[in-house]
């Protein structure tokens, strides 16, 4: 039974293109629970804090971003612990929680999979979290579509990089 007062959660859903990119290729850098600071803009740190990266129930600290909302004090660093909840290789698809952090999210539960099309691929994130203080729906959805976008280019970049390699 819901509580009395308490309000729905957001929910919101981000795409991502990634033309001339197989599905396959962009799951294989996706996957990589551990590496996010590879691909997320602003994400300057993601280590490992316990299991196995790809493992259900391993998780990262994710540090250095920066959000649309400035809660936190100017000399503090933005952070979460992030849990890995399920895997899906053949069907090239994950989720995860945030488990801690000082960016006041609470419930939040992601689900990211990588979706083939006829010219490339696409990335989809679909998120949800408990009404957040300081922000609003619209400042997460910008937060997630952007950095999806880069993220997609940086990808879409490094395999371009490394297709040109293997046709030399």
């Amino acid at each position: 039974m819901a509580n009395v007062g308490q309000q729905p959660k957001w929910e919101g859903k981000a795409c991502a293109k990634l033309a001339g990119c197989k599905a396959e290729q962009v799951w294989l850098l996706l996957q990589d629970f551990f590496g996010l600071d590879k691909w997320f803009p602003s994400l300057t740190t993601c280590l490992p804090v316990e299991g196995v990266s790809g493992q259900p129930g391993c998780v990262r600290f994710c540090a250095g971003f920066k959000t649309p909302v400035n809660g936190s004090d100017k000399g503090s660093m933005n952070w979460t612990k992030q849990k890995l909840l399920s895997i899906d290789p053949n069907k090239m698809v994950f989720s995860y929680s945030i488990v801690d952090g000082n960016v006041g999210f609470n419930g939040y539960v992601s689900t990211v999979r990588v979706l083939s099309n006829e010219h490339g691929c696409d990335i989809e994130w679909k998120y949800e979290v408990e009404p957040a203080k300081g922000w609003t729906l619209g400042d997460l959805d910008f937060f997630i579509a952007s950095g999806l976008q880069v993220m997609a280019q940086r990808m879409e970049a490094a395999l371009q990089v490394f297709q040109a390699t293997m046709d030399q």
